[in-house]
């Protein structure tokens, strides 16, 4: 076996990586499945179908892409551990630090 398949530095990129696609799955789908869930049960209590079903899918729709808007930010402005986001240092607080 090759030591690449066995290096931790290697294999923790892409666990992070399956992470990310496993949060921002549950970001998309579970105000779907709650938002056009309620307005389904609104729709049959009202009558109104399927208006309530779709303003509730709208609005999930709204929610989600918030979310992952988020969540992009975070990551692109700073390093996420652990589901906190830790700013970067700058080159002027790094050389700071040095002296």
């Amino acid at each position: 076996m090759s030591d690449q398949n066995n290096n931790p530095r290697q294999s923790k990129p892409m666990w992070q990586a399956l992470g990310l696609a496993w949060e921002l799955g549950y970001t998309i789908s579970i105000p779907l499945v709650i938002l056009a869930l309620a307005g389904r049960l609104a729709d049959k209590w009202l009558g109104t179908a399927p208006w309530l079903l779709l303003v509730g899918a709208l609005i999930s729709i709204f929610i989600s892409t918030w979310l992952v808007y988020r969540k992009t930010k975070n990551i692109i402005s700073g390093e996420v551990i652990d589901d906190k986001v830790v700013k970067k240092e700058t080159d002027n607080n790094s050389a700071d630090s040095k002296l």
